[in-house]
Formats: structure tokens, sequence, C-alpha cells
């Protein structure tokens, strides 16, 4: 095991490929159901499953989630696929912790992805645990540039510190030194948890430092305790805590008294576009996949654009068989989902 933050992201995707159980495979959608229209009334033809993010247009609300980043030819080609997939397919990508740039400068280069992406949404990526270690507006904004990103993701993973070997886990005052770095930037910050969900008291403390954008990123998909067990080597911690957290659902529910000041996407545990339709019925305004596109972005971009437009039929199918033609009609209509 390394203790390169370098190596690490290469020993990550090695651990999920190795081990098919890192997918929690919650599947906490399955208790949803979607109200099938027999006699929907519109012509499918008509049905626009398009939606905008950060003032830009995207084909329909899906995220490519964070996975990776680094020096190596493997990563460099995992996030060049991706992002040319999402330019072809017009949907959002956000990558994996920037933090290796600034210990492996030469990784910048899986980072830099306008050239592959130049007008679809891209999204950075920092540890917010970061800012209690030395990091601030110069890292953050260094993260931004390098990647010309419509935002930065400050991730949240208090369980993934605890676990690592190699762990930070002092979280102590991260709210204020989150306010301060966004009253700093132009640039919107989303903080994002990692797998373990949000309650309502996250989400006030977010409010209360000014971030308007949150993924939810609830349990129930990967488990990077698991992940992180492997690599620590000894002792069961990461296999007791691997489905420790709030399922996406929930966290979703839970967020609703705050829809009117928070963009709020769901990510964890999402595997189709019926995952993303009950997620934008709950609430979410963009919805995060990661797992299913790994191991077609280690293959090519032509192999990560046909999962992307097999999902987005199954999203567009949804929306015919709900007898809705506007993603704005899904969102937060309990009329279209009912639950066992």
């Amino acid at each position: 095991m390394s203790n390169s933050t370098n190596d690490r992201k290469i020993e990550h995707i090695r651990v999920i490929e190795e081990d098919p159980d890192t997918d929690r495979q919650g599947d906490h959608f399955a208790s949803w159901h979607l109200m099938h229209r027999a006699l929907p009334e519109i012509d499918y033809a008509e049905v626009d499953p398009g939606v905008s993010f950060l003032g830009k247009r995207l084909s329909f609300p899906l995220l490519i989630s964070s996975m990776t980043g680094g020096d190596h030819e493997l990563v460099l080609r995992v996030n060049r696929n991706l992002a040319q997939a999402a330019e072809a397919t017009g949907v959002a990508m956000g990558v994996g912790s920037q933090r290796v740039m600034f210990t492996h400068p030469e990784s910048c280069n899986s980072f830099a992805l306008r050239q592959w992406a130049p007008t679809t949404v891209l999204l950075g990526n920092l540890g917010a645990v970061q800012l209690n270690y030395g990091f601030g507006l110069e890292e953050a904004q260094s993260a931004i540039n390098i990647m010309q990103a419509d935002g930065l993701f400050l991730h949240l993973n208090p369980l993934q510190e605890a676990v690592q070997p190699e762990g930070d886990r002092n979280f102590k005052g991260l709210a204020a030194k989150i306010a301060a770095l966004q009253a700093e930037l132009t640039t919107p910050l989303i903080l994002k948890e990692v797998g373990c969900g949000m309650t309502p008291a996250d989400i006030e403390l977010g409010l209360a430092a000014g971030i308007r954008y949150f993924d939810l990123a609830g349990s129930g998909g990967t488990s990077w305790s698991r992940i992180e067990h492997h690599r620590r080597g000894r002792g069961d911690l990461g296999l007791r805590m691997q489905d420790w957290g709030i399922p996406t659902p929930v966290a979703l529910d839970w967020a609703r008294p705050y829809q009117e000041r928070a963009t709020f996407i769901a990510s964890g545990g999402l595997r189709n576009g019926l995952d993303m339709i009950k997620s934008v019925i709950l609430g979410g305004s963009l919805c995060g996949l990661a797992a299913p596109l790994l191991k077609p972005a280690m293959e090519s971009a032509e192999a990560v654009i046909a999962v992307i437009e097999g999902v987005k039929q199954e999203f567009t199918t949804a929306m015919f068989l709900l007898g809705v033609t506007r993603v704005e009609q899904l969102h937060l209509n309990d009329a279209l989902l009912w639950r066992r």
C-alpha cells in the first residue's frame, strides 16, 4: 500500500475492479414506484428531458460523478474518455479530488479537460477537510483554473478519512472556513458527500456558510469505507462501517424543506434512468452516476457514450409513461410516485 496521494488513485480503481462488493447495491429506490399512465396523452416526440445547470443547458439531468485524477496512464485515459463522452452527450462531469495536483504537478493533465469538453458543465473537486491542513483560496482557485470549471465540489468524507490509514480527521471548524472561501470565490462551491448522505443539520450549516448547491450522495452505492478497508490491511473497521449512512431517497426527503433556498444533486446508489426519474421527483435537480461508467471509461469514450445514451433513453421513456414532457413537471411532483 502506498502513502502517495497519486498512487492511491490507482489503488482505488484496482480495488473496485477486484471486489464487486464495493458497490453495495443497496437499491434503496426499489420501494418507490412510478405512476404508470396507460393514457399518457402526450406524443413521445414532444418529450424534452433537457435541463439547465449553472447557466448551461444539458441534454438531460445527468452528472458523471467524481471518480479519479492523477498522473497514471489509466487515470488520464479514464478522465479524457469521460470528458469526451460528457461533451458528446451534453451532460455534466465532475472529477475526483484535485489534491494530487499540489503534490504531483504532472497530474494536472488529468484535470485539464476543457480541450475535451469545451462547452458542457465541468466541476472541480477538493476535500473540504484540506481547509484544516493548509489549503485555502489559492488552491481552490488553482483547481478551478486548471479545469476552467463551472463549479467546485468541496467533498465531505469523514468516514473515508476515519478508515483511511493516512486519513485527515480534523473536521473541526470547517463550516466557518467554507464560508470564508465561498465569500472570496466567484465560482460557486458545491458541498458533496461521497456516499454517506447529508442531514438537515449539515444543510443548515452549508446554507449559513453561503452554499446554495449540495450533492447529497447517500449510501447504497460505492462504499469508500470498504475500499479503504482493502488498503488498510488490518482490522474490520472498514467492513463494519461499509453500509453506514443515509440512503439517497431519505436524504432527498429530508432536504425537501430547503428546496427554495438550495439546489440538490442526487447521487449515491443511482444506477439507471429510472433511479434518476425517482430522484428528480424526490427533489434532485441533477443526478450523479459513477460506478456504471468506470469500466466503460477504461475502454473508450464511445463505450461511455453508449451507456449514457441508454440511460437517457430510460429516463425519456419513463417521462413519456408518466405523461410529462418537461423535467420541471417531475420535480417534487408527489403524484408521480408511490411507496410500497
